[in-house]
């Protein structure tokens, strides 16, 4: 999977897939945090020194993780896609 861009709360984000559903995540062009899928509908943050899950509720990371899924189930649909044959 390629890096995406998410917006949340009018704040860009670029989203770069690491496999096993871990996702580094960079804002202002810095990295910001890296989260994991976890069970159900939970994402967990790592902490930036130790690279340890930080296991408490974290709103930003839960709203970034839901688009992360609706992006993953609907890709941006190709341009040229929109272009049908007429007969």
């Amino acid at each position: 999977m390629q890096p995406f861009d998410l917006e949340l709360n009018n704040i860009n984000y670029a989203v770069f897939p690491e496999g096993n559903e871990t996702y580094t995540i960079y804002k202002d062009g810095k990295e910001y945090l890296q989260i994991q899928k976890d069970d159900g509908e939970q994402w967990i943050k790592f902490d930036g020194e130790t690279g340890t899950p930080v296991f408490e509720t974290d709103e930003e990371v839960n709203a970034l993780g839901r688009l992360i899924s609706v992006y993953k189930e609907e890709p941006e649909q190709e341009e040229d896609e929109d272009n049908h044959e007429e007969f």
